[in-house]
């Protein structure tokens, strides 16, 4: 045979390749697709009765003073209830219209910025019993089209036969969508037979039981009525009748997690979760118009619920309700102690790193470094000199790693200290320093690509080991989400998003390097579709935008990874990779009924049926809060900054280390695209690609200053001539 010819014989092995990343696509499509069972309950209630109270929380329970809430707490299944709305924060009228709906309603008479005004709701008689409201039509068109939730108010009244509404706030949420109540009492019967006889003419029940705001002694009277009220709904309470009991909105002008309790029939005892929060412990006011059907077996109305049908999760109680109620009222503090600490924290993160990528240009100015000679002072490369040199590696190291310090950090109950605030950063520091001095004084910081490895890998690792643990680290802490924000409660944050992608395709493109050129894709797509998994899986991370994001990073590194430059030839190859895997997990979603699907079947439903522009809406809003509200945009537009006019410049050393490390290269690509991607399309703007430039550029310049120490220590050893000396070099 020529030689020609020998080389494009067909060999054995060389399929191989091929096969494993068929396998890992194979793979991560079934980890996509696998998603809970969504069932409802199966029990099923003659009436269900919904008592609710705006601003109610758990701290107001005492045995004493609200003996009623405290006994029903101990009979029947608790939780913490996320009082969300289309409104932050969610007053009165949007709570009771939220909740009428299930869906996220707002009261758009509000003017917008405003504090909580009294739920005042013009109520005229309707026929012997009834009620009508004349502004609620006003309220459907508003909320069902010029807001992007497409909620529709009545939603819940239109869905049974009939409704009994006993004040103000519960005939907001029992109006129809025309604005007919059809039983209302405007405060509850004297006679209890009289009361009784009024929840037993219709299937679902609403009872307003009055406001609790304030503080000291004013909101332990107003829990006292509050108590009292409902004592007078459970003695009228019918037989065989679910009780939910809920804080149905804020009071103040900040956003708490609530109280929300469930007894009878399906909701014996436990503690409360629902498959839109996937988290034991918690539940959304959208939640319960969803339940309320369920229990008395009513169909869900045409128009869309936001929430999903609440189920007790079985638990052994160790002590009295004492301890039950005492960890919800420490869930409320450490998610209100979270959020202010969140915003100066990442502000000061963000500073640091921008001041120490300015610190790093100086470095990267210079034609050539000059050689490092320690046993000289007073000269080039003095002590002093050195000292200063050796300084900022590991600066740069502890840049990489604060992050995931942080979020280790957020699983120590620091929040429990009066001085919380310095409490956590004491013991961030500490953190901090431990994983910094293990990084330098082990064996990694001594070779480049093992040290870049190393601390993205650190990075990547502490978010998977979260999440395959519960995702405790990203509920309520300073670096993860929020439960009283409403907007996530289970799975990966915005951050640890970045940090899961940077890490990954970092620490897989250095693997890469050190294997045969044939087999970099295999090496690349392994960690990558783990690491796709995790993201989108709805046992793990949940974010099914972010995995699609990062299935084209992947796709990218992989193509780019032998070497060569990014044609159109590979953009394609690898843009038709990810896109089978996405549309593979599109159709397996698409085989579930509607309520079951995940993201992207979701998508693909409303594509269909024509309200795809709800969706978009909703995703260009919650982009655009998230452009202004965090201070990780300014990091990711600042380390972009620092990237092309600093370390992709002649002298920046960027350019040398790519093309001495092809597969390093790629995963950077595969990092800016997914991470850029990843934030558009799960509506984080540029939060998920800052967190990445948190990990991954104080690495890039690390090595960035490697390379160009390396290259004059081989120019002061190696001779070259002076006229091609800068082309060998740069």
């Amino acid at each position: 045979m020529t030689p020609a010819r020998r080389q494009r014989r067909w060999r054995p092995g060389a399929l191989l390749p091929a096969l494993v990343i068929a396998a890992v696509a194979g793979a991560t499509i079934v980890g996509l697709a696998v998603r809970p069972s969504d069932a409802g309950p199966q029990r099923q209630a003659d009436h269900v009765i919904i008592a609710g109270a705006a601003g109610l929380r758990w701290a107001d329970l005492d045995p004493d003073r609200t003996p009623h809430l405290w006994r029903l707490a101990g009979d029947g299944a608790i939780g913490s209830l996320s009082a969300r709305s289309a409104s932050r924060p969610t007053c009165p009228g949007d709570g009771w219209l939220t909740l009428g709906a299930g869906n996220w309603a707002a009261d758009t008479g509000r003017p917008a910025g405003e504090p909580c005004p009294p739920l005042r709701v013009e109520i005229e008689p309707s026929g012997a019993t009834g009620a009508y409201l004349p502004g609620q039509e006003a309220l459907v068109r508003d909320n069902r089209w010029n807001l992007p939730w497409g909620a529709v108010p009545g939603a819940l009244a239109g869905s049974v036969d009939c409704t009994s509404a006993v004040g103000v706030g519960a005939a907001v949420a029992a109006a129809r969508v025309y604005g007919r109540v059809d039983r209302y009492e405007p405060r509850a019967p004297a006679d209890p037979a009289e009361f009784q006889h009024l929840l037993r003419r219709c299937e679902l029940g609403i009872v307003d039981l009055g406001t609790v705001s304030g503080d000291g002694v004013a909101r332990e009277s107003a829990a006292r009525r509050i108590d009292a009220e409902l004592g007078r709904v459970l003695e009228a309470r019918p037989p065989g009748s679910l009780l939910l009991v809920a804080g149905v909105a804020d009071t103040g002008g900040q956003s708490r997690l609530r109280l929300v309790i469930g007894e009878g029939p399906g909701l014996d005892g436990g503690v409360l979760t629902s498959n839109t929060t996937r988290r034991t412990g918690y539940v959304q006011l959208v939640d319960l118009a969803p339940t309320a059907l369920a229990a008395v077996g009513r169909q869900s109305p045409e128009v869309r619920l936001a929430g999903q049908p609440v189920r007790p999760v079985p638990v052994v109680r160790a002590g009295p309700v004492d301890d039950d109620v005492q960890r919800l009222v420490a869930a409320d503090h450490e998610a209100d102690r979270a959020q202010p600490v969140r915003g100066w924290f990442l502000l000061g993160l963000v500073v640091a790193q921008l001041v120490l990528f300015a610190a790093v240009v100086p470095r990267l100015r210079r034609p050539r470094p000059p050689p490092v000679d320690s046993d000289q002072s007073g000269v080039a490369g003095g002590p002093d000199r050195s000292a200063r040199r050796s300084l900022l590696p590991v600066l740069l190291v502890a840049a990489s790693l604060a992050l995931p310090a942080a979020l280790v950090s957020g699983g120590l109950p620091w929040w429990r200290a009066g001085a919380s605030e310095a409490v956590f950063v004491l013991t961030w520091l500490a953190v901090l320093a431990v994983a910094t001095t293990v990084v330098v004084r082990s064996g990694l910081f001594g070779r480049m690509l093992a040290l870049v490895a190393g601390c993205a890998g650190i990075a990547a690792v502490a978010v998977a080991a979260d999440l395959l643990t519960g995702a405790h680290l990203q509920l309520n802490t300073v670096i993860g989400y929020s439960a009283r924000d409403g907007d996530r409660f289970s799975g990966i944050g915005p951050i640890g998003v970045g940090m899961l992608m940077a890490g990954t395709l970092l620490a897989a493109g250095v693997l890469a390097n050190q294997v045969n050129r044939r087999w970099r894709p295999v090496v690349v797509a392994a960690p990558g579709a783990a690491a796709v998994v995790l993201l989108g899986s709805a046992y793990l991370g949940g974010e099914v935008g972010a995995a699609v994001a990062l299935t084209a990073g992947v796709c990218l590194t992989a193509a780019m990874c032998t070497g060569g430059w990014l044609t159109l030839t590979r953009i394609a190859w690898a843009g038709l990779a990810g896109l089978a895997v996405t549309a593979a997990v599109a159709l397996v979603e698409l085989q579930r009924p509607v309520g079951q699907r995940g993201g992207i079947g979701r998508l693909f439903t409303e594509l269909a049926d024509g309200t795809a522009g709800f969706g978009l809406q909703r995703v260009s809003l919650t982009n655009w809060e998230a452009l202004a509200s965090s201070p990780m945009n300014a990091l990711a537009a600042g380390a972009g900054v620092f990237l092309w006019l600093a370390l992709l410049r002649p002298t920046g050393g960027l350019k040398r280390l790519f093309g001495v490390y092809p597969a390093l290269r790629a995963a950077v690509v595969g990092v800016v695209a997914a991470a850029t991607v990843g934030g558009v399309l799960t509506g984080q703007a540029l939060i998920v690609a800052g967190a990445a430039a948190a990990v991954a550029v104080p690495l890039m310049a690390l090595a960035s200053l490697r390379v160009r120490e390396q290259s004059a220590q081989m120019s002061a050893t190696v001779p070259v001539p002076s006229d091609t000396r800068a082309t060998v070099l740069w």
